[in-house]
């Protein structure tokens, strides 16, 4: 058992929480939620003690081991299963593989260096590290957004068996739900914790604001009521002892303020009208990164004026690829393309952050979209993505991620479509924008394409299925609920034990496995420690800029035009080398996606 006591946290005059007092019983499982900057994550710091609260007190009881998912990666062996096996006996190490393969990783990547997967496999290692250490109670802040849908439903299988305490913070609403038997939330400042699910949770809440409300208001009346006696009797003998009385009532009565309006995400999608039946039809797209290397081979697909679509499958099969060939953000190698006339698409996507221009203010960057928008109409959109006032004139540089993400929603807003293509809109969201973005998805007259690996946002809108599996694309006609009868994941069919198969594995392809990982191990090694190099270089000089920015700043202030010229030419000739470095930085990423391919075929080709 854990218990908060009176707990608070400020950073300078901003109190995050306080007066937070919680206790986790034996095998509780909460689900932890709020608005983004509520301080969700701060209270897992606090926890870890990571972070110092400034008041209060935590009690942890005496070897209570709390796992977490870490964000700082370091690991120190030199492969994946052993990475996160290590500190087990070796006739628990298949407790490992299934978690692995839970988390979708192979079994070829169990040999591999851990430190040449990709940034999101490598939280999913960290994901299965600390699964594995027998903790008991688990903090894990935004596990799903790693995980592609079939990873998502193992790790829901899991944690619903998980002995333990588990605090969960996800924006998969779906997801939390099938897992917690508690809600907790930081609300205005405050900590509640309900039984049950988030459904639950906001019922509590509303309710207590509308009880709050109710009483303010009767309150105010009652108050009125008294001033109105003491004005009219103050100076009538007969009732002045009676009109001093309710003075003394009116000075002890607590005065209760209207609450604070809370701003939540709410927009709705510019539909642009289009006659036709068929909005797009792509035939026989084939496309790949690589020469001999497609990851799109052959798909073609029809999008309807109302259709709802979904691209599903697991991660780094091609998913935002073909959301991308079918927004025309990338050009086949093959294929056909017909558009009607009429059609006018809208995008979000996680990668279009970059096309974001870091010195245009948010409403610049909104206004850029579509010429046509007024001031108004651009503050109207900017208030709705949370940006209103002020806010509208921050600049993009200084925005966080999930801010950024709000102004690429913004700017798909901005423009007038009948075709949405969204690739996984509900990163960085927390659960009330991710419903105020479900019921814009819903209320959109025109079709939507969408990648994500949320299942309920799934389950709510699409009525057709473009699914990656079995090593092709298929496309579904129905709903998740009709494809998981009809047909379901592959990697849920599995049912051979895969110790089997790793062993056998191992017997009779040590030797010469062993003899391409240490080939590999020097090549890669070498490639790697280059970018290791050009990274470190990279954030020494994003340092220094961020240095000159400031000075800028302060120079333009204080009117020092000299200072001003310095700084600009200097910060223009940093900025250049950052961005030379960075064109390095894809040549060597590059080369190393082509010689870890080189030796993962090798791989492959002995087990044939």
């Amino acid at each position: 058992m854990i218990i908060c006591n009176n707990l608070k946290k400020q950073f300078g005059p901003q109190v995050l929480f306080e007066k937070v007092t919680f206790q986790l019983g034996k095998g509780d499982k909460v689900g932890l939620v709020g608005r983004n900057g509520s301080g969700k994550s701060t209270l897992f710091k606090i926890i870890l003690n990571l972070e110092r609260s400034d008041e209060g007190e935590i009690v942890i009881p005496n070897n209570y081991k709390i796992g977490q998912l870490n964000q700082h990666i370091a690991f120190t062996k030199e492969t994946l299963l052993s990475e996160v096996t290590h500190h087990m006996r070796e006739d628990q190490s298949f407790e490992g593989e299934k978690i692995l393969f839970g988390l979708g990783f192979s079994r070829e990547d169990l040999e591999k260096d851990p430190k040449v997967f990709s940034g999101g496999f490598q939280i999913r290692i960290e994901l299965a590290k600390a699964l594995l250490r027998n903790p008991d109670m688990l903090l894990l802040d935004e596990p799903t957004n790693y995980l592609d849908i079939t990873s998502l439903r193992w790790l829901r299988s899991y944690l619903k068996t998980f002995n333990g305490e588990l605090v969960l913070i996800t924006h998969d609403r779906r997801f939390m739900d099938s897992i917690v038997t508690h809600t907790m939330g930081i609300h205005r400042k405050k900590l509640k914790k309900v039984k049950g699910k988030t459904s639950d949770y906001y019922h509590v809440i509303a309710e207590e604001e509308e009880n709050y409300t109710k009483t303010m208001l009767n309150q105010e009346k009652k108050r009125k009521e008294i001033e109105k006696f003491v004005e009219r009797f103050k100076s009538k003998a007969s009732k002045a002892r009676q009109a001093q009385s309710k003075v003394k009532v009116l000075k002890k009565m607590e005065e209760l303020k209207p609450l604070e309006k809370i701003r939540d995400l709410s927009f709705h999608f510019n539909y642009k009208h289009c006659p036709g039946k068929e909005l797009l039809k792509i035939s026989n797209y084939k496309f790949g990164y690589q020469p001999d290397n497609l990851i799109i081979d052959g798909v073609s697909v029809t999008v309807g004026g109302k259709d709802r679509i979904a691209i599903i499958g697991p991660n780094g099969k091609g998913k935002s690829t073909l959301l991308n060939l079918m927004a025309a953000h990338l050009t086949p190698e093959v294929g056909e393309r017909k558009e009607h006339p009429s059609l006018q698409i809208g995008y979000f996507g996680q990668t279009h952050k970059l096309d974001l221009d870091l010195e245009r203010s948010v409403f610049e960057e909104i206004q850029n979209q579509n010429a046509d928008l007024n001031r108004t109409d651009v503050m109207a959109i900017a208030g709705a993505m949370m940006f209103s006032g002020d806010l509208a004139d921050k600049k993009i540089k200084v925005l966080s991620g999930g801010e950024k993400n709000r102004v690429l929603l913004g700017k798909a807003i901005a423009r007038p479509a009948n075709i949405l293509f969204l690739d996984e809109p509900t990163h960085h969201l927390d659960l009330e924008s991710v419903t105020s973005l479900q019921e814009a998805i819903e209320a959109f007259e025109g079709a939507v394409v969408i990648v994500t690996h949320d299942e309920e946002l799934i389950k709510t809108l699409a009525t057709k299925l473009i699914v990656f599996q079995k090593n092709k694309i298929e496309y579904f006609d129905g709903t998740y609920e009709e494809f998981l009868e009809k047909i379901g994941w592959e990697e849920e069919e599995v049912t051979e034990d895969p110790r089997k198969l790793t062993k056998m594995n191992k017997k009779l392809l040590q030797k010469e496995r062993h003899r391409i990982q240490e080939a590999r191990k020097k090549e890669c090694g070498l490639i790697n420690s280059d970018i290791s190099d050009l990274e470190s270089k990279i954030v020494t000089l994003e340092d220094y800029q961020k240095v000159l920015e400031n000075d800028l700043i302060l120079a333009s202030q204080s009117g020092d035009g000299q200072k001003v010229g310095e700084c600009s030419k200097t910060l223009s000739e940093v900025e250049g080398k950052i961005e030379q470095l960075f064109e390095e930085l894809d040549s060597l990423s590059q080369k190393l996606q082509e010689r870890e391919s080189f030796y993962e075929n090798e791989i492959k080709d002995l087990e044939c």
